[in-house]
């Protein structure tokens, strides 16, 4: 209930006048950004530019010990605010004040600073911490998995909260200092460059820095005993890849894979303009789920993505991410179509590259070889559902919206767009209207049917339809070939490769 005071004199009324209203009326931030399909991601009231995050990590008992340390500025004059966290709190410093906490829900922290904190300020945070991580559940699941010898945590669209506190949605990125501390003989990948690293009574400390606006779901750690490399881009970018030493049969294809890595962001770099960030690579861990992500800098790919030898699509369709998902991110989740379809198409650029089959046979292929009555065809790729987000559709008829557009507004225009789209959204956020209406301003042409056809309809589109945007049996016929069409070589490459993707 909020009081009304009566002031008994002018010069009492000017006084409170004088107070300023920031400060006297804060309310509590939202505990969410207003995600559709995860309505409790994120938070409001303030937004987080850097991360500092000194950790502890006793692989053996799986002992977490964290001090986390954001720099914000209010967005609005906060009373209370959120940051999304599950693991066990021990204090919580307000500009260097004690600050009430509790915890709500399976990841709210709720945090009470000493008083109201003003509209526009720049607010220090200092969260300390210990658990075990793994053994932390959300809808029984933790996304820190233990290793034979550490342990790693990468996974979308959640993964921070089991690590370190954040405001844990894309449309927050932030830069990070991450110093984690291990036992001798234990190395450590994170994102960015590696800084430093120190050795003191029995512990190394590995300091890792990302100087680009960062996703906290693309922030990731790994400990263990790793195989590192190093190499150069064609124009000097550093390059660190580490191979976990206990990968048996799948070390040395996924070195032939990830270790082409160098080469993959010169050529992706020429398709889709300069590479964004400051450092790139990929790690392997010894681990047992079987997905790749594109944690930003350094992707994580499972050993099993090499299980049936060399898999270069998967690492194509990783370091494409680095553009379409870290570059420019999703502004929603319903908005994965920004992410996933973009990646797979660099995948089919990648074939024609390669002789294995051009974008096109790959579109007609996917299009005349899935039946209308399939469940394919029933996902929305630019709004699939929280249940459907990493379906096949959201991928492969994703990609074949953007051979649609190649085709309506042809190659020049068509590449300039991904490239527009990148400079002109860097470090920030799209959403598939977005990119429909940036296509549109960019082409001069109107686009909104040929998105809604491959895009938003719960129906395989039909031959008629199909044709108008190239796709399909018109274009086989104008190429004098049977109506079905034959399988591209890279097809089976692709199909390993996106076997490993639904995060």
């Amino acid at each position: 209930m909020r009081l009304r005071l009566i002031v008994p004199s002018a010069a009492a009324a000017f006084l409170m006048l004088a107070i300023p209203a920031s400060a006297a009326d804060g309310t509590p931030g939202a505990p969410g950004v207003g995600d559709s399909y995860y309505p409790t991601s994120g938070n409001g009231g303030y937004h987080v530019s850097h991360y500092d995050l000194r950790l502890k990590y006793e692989p053996k008992t799986d002992r977490l010990d964290g001090t986390a340390t954001l720099t914000a500025t209010t967005t609005q004059a906060l009373s209370r605010f959120n940051l999304d966290f599950a693991l066990h709190v021990n204090e919580v410093l307000v500009n260097g004040k004690k600050a009430a906490f509790t915890k709500t829900g399976e990841h709210e922290l709720e945090i009470t600073p000493p008083s109201s904190l003003e509209q526009g300020k720049e607010v220090n945070v200092v969260v300390r911490y210990s658990d075990t991580p793994s053994q932390v559940k959300i809808n029984g699941y933790s996304a820190w998995q233990r290793t034979p010898d550490g342990a790693v945590v990468a996974n979308e669209p959640e993964a921070a909260v089991w690590w370190f506190p954040s405001n844990d949605h894309p449309r927050d990125k932030a830069t990070y200092d991450i110093s984690v501390a291990v036992p001798d003989g234990l190395q450590t990948v994170s994102n960015g460059e590696l800084k430093s690293q120190t050795s003191k009574l029995g512990w190394t400390r590995y300091n890792w820095r990302a100087t680009k606006p960062q996703a906290t779901y693309l922030t990731t750690l790994a400990v263990g005993k790793f195989d590192i490399t190093t190499d150069k881009t064609s124009n000097g970018l550093p390059v660190l890849n580490a191979y976990s030493k206990d990968l048996g049969d799948n070390l040395d294809p996924a070195k032939a894979s990830v270790g082409r890595t160098a080469e993959i962001i010169d050529w992706e770099s020429s398709v889709f303009g300069p590479y964004p960030f400051n450092a790139v690579g990929g790690y392997v861990p010894n681990v047992k789920t079987g997905y790749a992500l594109e944690t930003q800098t350094r992707p994580y790919y499972s050993p099993s993505s090499f299980a049936n030898g060399a898999n270069v699509s998967v690492v194509v369709h990783e370091l494409a991410h680095q553009w379409f998902g870290d570059n420019v991110s999703v502004k929603n989740w319903r908005d994965i179509w920004v992410n996933e379809g973009f990646a797979t198409y660099a995948q089919w650029l990648w074939s024609a590259k390669e002789g294995e089959g051009t974008t096109q046979e790959l579109a007609d292929y996917v299009y005349n070889g899935i039946p209308a009555d399939n469940d394919f065809w029933k996902v929305k790729p630019g709004d699939p559902g929280a249940d459907n987000q990493f379906h096949n559709a959201v991928y492969n008829r994703g990609a074949i919206a953007l051979q649609a557009l190649r085709n309506k507004v042809g190659d020049k225009t068509f590449f300039t767009i991904l490239k527009q789209w990148q400079s002109e959204n860097k470090y920030g956020n799209g959403s598939v209207q977005d990119f429909v209406k940036f296509s549109e301003r960019v082409s001069g042409k109107p686009l909104q049917k040929l998105f809604d056809t491959w895009l938003f309809t719960t129906t395989k589109p039909s031959a008629a339809d199909a044709a108008k945007d190239g796709i399909g049996t018109a274009h086989q016929a104008k190429a004098g070939r049977s109506l079905k069409a034959a399988e591209p070589k890279s097809w089976k490459k692709i199909k390993e490769a996106q076997a490993a993707l639904p995060h």
